[in-house]
C-alpha cells in the first residue's frame, strides 16, 4: 500500500459508533478523489431521521411503548433501501450510520437505490409470536407516511426475517386500500418475494471469495475457510465455499465454534435457521469459543454474525491471510488499520454481503413487474451484478494502490458524487 494510505493509522480510535466509522470511511475515500467538497459535506449527513414511539399491548393485557427509528440518508440515485432490526442495541446513530453504509453498498452494486436503516429498540426474544405481529404491524403504521415502493423500502434485518415483512406489508397494503408488494423485499415468495432471498447475502460472500482467492493466486482446493457465524449468511457461504472446493474448518453459532482441521461437512451441520443453537452439539474434534475462531491459522476468515468483533484488542492475534466480511461493520477502524499495516486484506461488507440488497432489487422489480423470477435466473443474475462489482473493486486496487475497502468506497463515492453533481442542490 501506499504511504498516504496509513497516515491516518495512529489516529484511529481503538472504539468508534458506526456513524462515526461511516463518516471516517467517507472522508478517507474523498481523499483519493476530486470531489466537490459540498457534496461530501451533505454526505455526512442524513436527509432525514425519523423517530417514532410504537405502542404495543402485551399478552397480559399491560401496554409497553418502544421507540422505533428510520434513517434515510442518500436518495439521489433512487428510493431508500435497507433494513429493520429489532435489537436492545438499536440507536438513531448506529441506524445513520448503517443507512450511509446502505448508500455506499448500492452505489457499489450500481442499483438504483439509496441508503436508509431502521429498527426498534426491543429484545425480540421477549416478545412472543403475537405480540411480534402486532408490534410490526403498529411499526409499519407509524412509518407509513415515509416509506412506500417508490420512496423507501425497508427489508429484513437482526431480529426481523421474512414473516415480519409479510405483516409489515399487509399492514401498508390494508391501509393504502390496495395490495402493495413492492414496499418490503425479503418477504416470503408466495406473497411477491424472490426466490434466493435468503440467502443471497452469504451467496455472495462465497462468490466475492473464491474471485479473491483466485485473484490472490491461490488453489481453492488447498484453502481453508472459518466461519464465525452459522446463520442466514454464514451457514450459505459456508456451504457454497464447501461446493466450490474449500476446506471449511471451523463454524459457530451464538455458543461457540466447532473446529476440524481435516474440514467440516457444512451441509450436515444444522444452520441456526434450521436448528437454533444446534452448532456445538456437533460431534466433532475440538471445540472452541468465538474468539477463539477468530484466531484460527485459516486462509480465509469470514466474520459473519455481528459488528465489531475484529478490534483493536485482537487484530494482532488474527492469523488468517485474507478476511471477507460476511457481517456489517465486524471490523473496528483500529483493527483495519493493523490489518494494513500487517498486509492482510479485508474485502469490506459492502461489496461482499451486498448479494442481500442485490436480490432485493431483483424482488423489487418482480413485484413492479408482476412477474416471478426462478431461483435459476436469481442466482445467474447475482453471479453477473457481484462479479461486474468485483472487477470495478478490483481495478480500483490495481489502479491506485488501496485497501480493499477505499477500493469500494472510492468507487461508491464516484457514483453516488456524480450524481448529485448532475442532479445538483435544490435552492
Amino acid at each position: 500500500m501506499s504511504s498516504a494510505d496509513s497516515t491516518e493509522t495512529d489516529d484511529v480510535p481503538t472504539k468508534e459508533t458506526a456513524l462515526e466509522t461511516a463518516r471516517r470511511q467517507l472522508k478517507r475515500a474523498a481523499g483519493h478523489l476530486d470531489v466537490d467538497p459540498g457534496v461530501i459535506e451533505r454526505l455526512r449527513h442524513p436527509n432525514q431521521v425519523h423517530r417514532v414511539s410504537v405502542p404495543l399491548e402485551r399478552d397480559d393485557g399491560t401496554t409497553t411503548v418502544y421507540t422505533g427509528y428510520r434513517a434515510q440518508h442518500d436518495s439521489v440515485r433512487g428510493p431508500y433501501k435497507g433494513g429493520l432490526r429489532y435489537h436492545l442495541d438499536v440507536t438513531e446513530d448506529e441506524c445513520i450510520g448503517l443507512s450511509m453504509w446502505m448508500t455506499w453498498k448500492c452505489a457499489v452494486m450500481d442499483i438504483p437505490f439509496g441508503g436508509g436503516k431502521g429498527g426498534i429498540v426491543v429484545d425480540p426474544k421477549d416478545l412472543s409470536e403475537e405480540e411480534r405481529e402486532r408490534l410490526t404491524r403498529r411499526f409499519a403504521e407509524e412509518l407509513r407516511p415515509f416509506i412506500g415502493p417508490t420512496k423507501d423500502i425497508p427489508a429484513p434485518d437482526m431480529g426481523t426475517d421474512a414473516q415480519a415483512m409479510a405483516w409489515f406489508m399487509d399492514a401498508y397494503s390494508m391501509q393504502e386500500g390496495e395490495t402493495q408488494a413492492g414496499v418490503v423485499t425479503g418477504k416470503p415468495p408466495v406473497v411477491g418475494g424472490s426466490e434466493g432471498r435468503d440467502t443471497a447475502p452469504g451467496r455472495s460472500v462465497a462468490i466475492i471469495a473464491r474471485e479473491a482467492i483466485d485473484y490472490l493466486g491461490w488453489d481453492i482446493e488447498d484453502t481453508t475457510v472459518a466461519v464465525q457465524g452459522f446463520g442466514s449468511v454464514g451457514a450459505p457461504a459456508a456451504r457454497l465455499l464447501d461446493d466450490y472446493g474449500a476446506t471449511v474448518v471451523a463454524v459457530s453459532d451464538v455458543n461457540g465454534a466447532i473446529y476440524d482441521p481435516e474440514g467440516l461437512d457444512t451441509w450436515d451441520v444444522p444452520t441456526h435457521e434450521e436448528e437454533p443453537e444446534a452448532v456445538m452439539k456437533h460431534d466433532v474434534p475440538q471445540k472452541l469459543s468465538n474468539e477463539e475462531l477468530l484466531e484460527l491459522d485459516v486462509d480465509v476468515l469470514i466474520p459473519a454474525a455481528i459488528g465489531n468483533v475484529l478490534t483493536a484488542e485482537n487484530a494482532h492475534d488474527v492469523q488468517a491471510k485474507l478476511i471477507v466480511e460476511g457481517a456489517n461493520g465486524p471490523t473496528t477502524s483500529a483493527a483495519d488499520a493493523i490489518f494494513e499495516e500487517r498486509g492482510i486484506p479485508v474485502i469490506p461488507d459492502i461489496l461482499a454481503n451486498a448479494g442481500g440488497v442485490t436480490v432485493s432489487y431483483f424482488e423489487w422489480l418482480q413485484d413492479l413487474n408482476h412477474r416471478a423470477w426462478s431461483l435459476e435466473r436469481v442466482h445467474e443474475e447475482l453471479e453477473t451484478e457481484m462479479l461486474r462489482a468485483w472487477e470495478a473493486v478490483r481495478d480500483e486496487v490495481d489502479e491506485r494502490d488501496v485497501t480493499w475497502r477505499d477500493a469500494a468506497y472510492i468507487v461508491a463515492l464516484q457514483r453516488v458524487a456524480a450524481a448529485h453533481e448532475h442532479r445538483g442542490l435544490w435552492p
